[in-house]
């Protein structure tokens, strides 16, 4: 009887517009569907012109795949290894080069790699919107995560003055 009636004073007070703080949104942004396949489609494509085989993967702000594209030649593997650096830049809200150099050393963040889908190479570039971060591109497949994170930011790169 007690949860009918909070469930009844809830929803009268949500109905007469005096809503609980509670149950306030925060404004938030996504990255359209077609930008991510542009976002994916330029890194692949920058990294074929360089000869590298790769994989990109575009995730929103909580990690979701918007986008993935498998260049041609491109390992298996590389579909794994583009998403876990796009889970960790998200979900980090910071670039995995960046992180990679936290985790070097004694009092590093190593550790935090053995957490599901946390990798710390380079390749996974944060999607920001002024502060906010809006979501991630991981790229995989070039011989080196200073290339991969090359391919991520040619793909950012083809969509960043687009994204609201």
């Amino acid at each position: 009887m007690a949860s009918i009636s909070r469930s009844a004073i809830v929803a009268s007070v949500i109905l007469s517009g005096i809503a609980p703080s509670w149950a306030d949104t925060l404004p938030t942004h996504r990255i359209p569907a077609a930008l991510a396949a542009e976002a994916v489609s330029e890194a692949v494509a920058a990294c074929a012109k360089q000869g590298y085989h790769e994989t990109a993967v575009v995730l929103d702000a909580d990690g979701a795949t918007i986008a993935t594209l498998r260049g041609d030649g491109a390992g298996i593997h590389t579909l794994d290894s583009a998403y876990d650096k796009a889970y960790t830049a998200v979900s980090f809200k910071r670039d995995t080069l960046a992180l990679a150099d936290l985790a070097k050393g004694e009092n590093g963040i190593a550790t935090l790699a053995k957490l599901p889908h946390v990798m710390f190479f380079g390749g996974g570039v944060a999607i920001k919107l002024d502060d906010e971060v809006i979501g991630s591109i991981g790229a995989s497949g070039a011989p080196g995560a200073k290339l991969d994170d090359g391919c991520a930011h040619a793909g950012l790169s083809k969509i960043q003055d687009r994204l609201k």
